[in-house]
């Protein structure tokens, strides 16, 4: 552990009294306003005025026809392989899942829950590795698994940290072999590709209202189609299956995976505010970018000409000539420090004993234990491997101020000396 009162890189920097915040909720007043409706009404469950009007508002502000609004992000990708895996395969036997036998597949830089529901229906994920334009899918690595695995039919693809990917080239060479593109959009609510919303590409799309995403419900996601019968479907999964009986009377299996009217209602207040905090998480991405140019970083890139991130999460990767000596077991990690280098983890940790909360970037999901044995594609090296090794995740808060972001890059900046 590093001890700052033994470290003269850090002299006059003083820890923040209060914690800087990866990113927290930002809460404005209208959410309670409509909390306090739902206490009123006495519609606290999964069936209420706020639901409603979330799916609509969502959907005109998508594009897409119809919008399902559910518990969790990962309830709506769980919905979205389900209904893939029926369309594409045709109704299951009770107990097997939807996929079972089936490749399919999935962004390698992401977080668990984008791929976990492939499992949930008895899939097999085969992980493609990233690009370095945009940190995503790299749409030359899919090409080349669909050229080697021609039978595969699924795609679950990932926007990272709120930066779309090329997601012209990735719907062309889905739908050139035939095959359904899931969306995971949960980082991305708000981010535009060639003019299109993210969540608006993918035969199926999610979003997550997570504490930490750019809006929040505390909890909640949404499942985004444009076909009707798909969505009346989500709907009835998403409430336990129930058929429409006197009792209580089950012919699918269920989940209990319904958005409540009362984080509909925390949705629809922060809904209002998307655009400020888009306008706040760009600012906190141009201080970093011009505060940081200095130092042998670059950070986290975008298709410039084509894309409109959210700018959700601000991140760095640090140029290999700038890499002191690091390793990671599977739960811990070394360092050695040297003059002019530095690594994630040694930046991490300075920044944790300044009360400020940093990131790795996701650990790709082809070195994940759970699913070390599966497929992984690269044509470039391991590319996702070269970012989890060299990328950081920065405090990108909106309600940090600029004085604190400020404070935030000089200890950064420290780190390299």
């Amino acid at each position: 552990m590093i001890d700052l009162r033994f470290d003269q890189r850090f002299d006059n920097i003083e820890p923040f009294d209060e914690k800087i915040w990866l990113s927290s909720p930002t809460m404005h007043g209208e959410e309670l306003k409509y909390m306090e409706e739902a206490y009123a009404s006495n519609w606290m469950s999964t069936v209420g005025i706020h639901i409603d009007k979330i799916e609509r508002q969502l959907a005109e502000y998508v594009g897409v026809k119809y919008v399902v609004a559910l518990s969790s992000g990962t309830a709506a990708l769980h919905l979205a392989v389900r209904l893939a895996g029926e369309r594409l395969y045709g109704t299951p036997q009770a107990g097997i899942g939807s996929l079972a036998g089936h490749k399919v597949f999935c962004s390698d830089m992401t977080f668990g829950a984008t791929v976990n529901p492939v499992a949930y229906e008895g899939g097999e994920a085969v992980f493609i590795d990233s690009e370095r334009d945009t940190w995503n899918m790299s749409p030359e690595a899919l090409e080349y698994a669909f050229r080697r695995y021609r039978d595969v039919k699924l795609v679950v693809y990932a926007h990272l940290y709120g930066t779309p990917g090329k997601m012209r080239q990735i719907r062309k060479i889905c739908d050139a072999h035939g095959a359904l593109l899931i969306e995971d959009a949960a980082e991305a609510l708000g981010a535009v590709y060639c003019g299109i919303s993210a969540g608006n590409f993918g035969d199926y799309a999610v979003f997550s209202f997570n504490g930490n995403k750019i809006i929040t419900g505390s909890s909640g996601g949404a499942l985004l189609t444009n076909i009707e019968e798909d969505a009346r479907k989500a709907r009835k999964w998403s409430t336990q299956s129930r058929e429409e009986a006197s009792w209580y009377q089950h012919e699918q299996i269920g989940y209990n995976y319904r958005m409540s009217n009362v984080i509909a209602g925390i949705v629809r207040g922060q809904l209002e505010y998307l655009e400020e905090h888009i306008k706040q998480k760009t600012r906190i991405y141009q201080r970093y970018k011009e505060g940081l140019c200095d130092l042998s970083v670059e950070m986290n890139p975008w298709d410039v000409e084509n894309s409109k991130p959210n700018f959700w999460l601000s991140c760095c990767l640090i140029n290999r000539e700038a890499m002191c000596e690091s390793v990671r077991s599977e739960k811990e990690y070394l360092f050695v420090h040297v003059f002019g280098k530095t690594c994630p983890d040694e930046i991490l940790e300075v920044l944790k004993e300044f009360h400020v909360e940093g990131r790795p970037l996701w650990k790709p999901m082809h070195l994940q234990p759970v699913y070390r044995n599966h497929l992984y594609i690269t044509i470039d090296g391991e590319v996702s491997t070269d970012l989890f090794h060299r990328g950081l995740c920065l405090p990108s808060d909106n309600k940090m101020t600029e004085e604190q972001q400020n404070k935030v890059i000089k200890i950064v900046c420290r780190c390299f000396e």
